[in-house]
């Protein structure tokens, strides 16, 4: 056979793959400012879940005005699972964590996001590379170096709650490659953030959250209506079409750049100062985002 006659390999670095990674770094790493703002007003499971169903009904409304069918009784199941241990116990999780968490230190804890996912992934005979482990453990280590040069206090509560979102949110993410594929496109990602959203609304009835809204500050809703868009109608789509485009350790890429873009947001817009050891351990973050990049190509 020819040379001319070999299909070509498709490009993992499209244009589309490379707008959900920016807005996968850039915009979740302004969502954590957005929900420490937020919580001054709007309780933890109310927040999230509000703000997934809001979300959720927006973007399935959209689907269904394109002629888009509903999802099958069996996609809507593995939805509830997926939203449930993403939404419900990953971004629930995270917001009860920065009560009590330096907002800074629950970024950092999640660059633990990729090592986990390829722990999972190892159960599914899916061994990342030598190159790819080098990259995650960079990328962690760096993380861990950034940890050390601020002065971060964390209650055992809230690394607690951390350490529950991070794991369901890896959990969920790994699910939904390997055994619980969701509705094709953007019917799939509204299905499942109507699903999580649900549940963080009954996980707040259940505790009893109070909501007074006429209290609410306006920079608590406008932080609220940021997480909307820019937090679940955009980068959380974006991410969900990583997850189904491109390896999962690429896909989790994020956890490396966002406690950066949290430290550029603390010096720009919180007049927060930066240590010359703090912005070492932001170069090797992203080195290791680097070497994970090269190593997927």
């Amino acid at each position: 056979m020819s040379s001319a006659a070999l299909p070509r390999p498709t490009p993992l670095f499209t244009p589309l793959v490379l707008a959900c990674l920016a807005a996968t770094w850039l915009v979740w790493g302004s969502t954590y400012l957005a929900i420490k703002v937020a919580l001054t007003g709007l309780p933890p499971f109310w927040q999230m879940g509000s703000r997934f169903l809001v979300a959720g009904a927006l973007l399935m409304a959209w689907v269904r005005w394109r002629g888009t069918p509903w999802p099958t009784r069996r996609e809507w199941a593995h939805a509830a699972i997926v939203g449930t241990l993403m939404l419900g116990a990953g971004m629930g999780g995270t917001a009860v964590a920065e009560q009590s968490v330096a907002s800074g230190l629950v970024v950092a804890y999640i660059a633990v996001s990729p090592l986990m996912a390829a722990l999972l992934n190892l159960g599914f005979g899916v061994r990342p590379r030598a190159a790819e482990w080098a990259g995650i453990g960079l990328g962690l280590a760096g993380v861990l170096l950034l940890v050390q040069g601020a002065g971060f206090a964390a209650s055992p509560a809230g690394l607690a709650a951390q350490t529950i979102a991070c794991a369901g949110w890896v959990l969920g993410s790994v699910l939904s490659q390997r055994k619980l594929p969701l509705a094709p496109g953007a019917a799939g990602f509204a299905s499942e953030m109507l699903c999580g959203g649900l549940v963080l609304m009954l996980i707040s009835l259940g505790v009893g959250e109070q909501v007074q809204l006429g209290q609410v500050s306006a920079a608590a809703w406008g932080a609220w209506l940021y997480l909307v868009v820019a937090g679940s109608l955009l980068a959380f789509n974006a991410y969900m079409l990583l997850l189904a485009r491109v390896p999962t350790g690429l896909a989790t890429s994020y956890a490396f750049v966002n406690p950066i873009i949290a430290l550029l947001l603390g010096v720009g817009l919180a007049g927060e100062q930066v240590s010359g050891a703090e912005w070492a351990a932001a170069g090797v973050i992203l080195g290791g985002v680097a070497m994970l990049l090269w190593a997927r190509r």
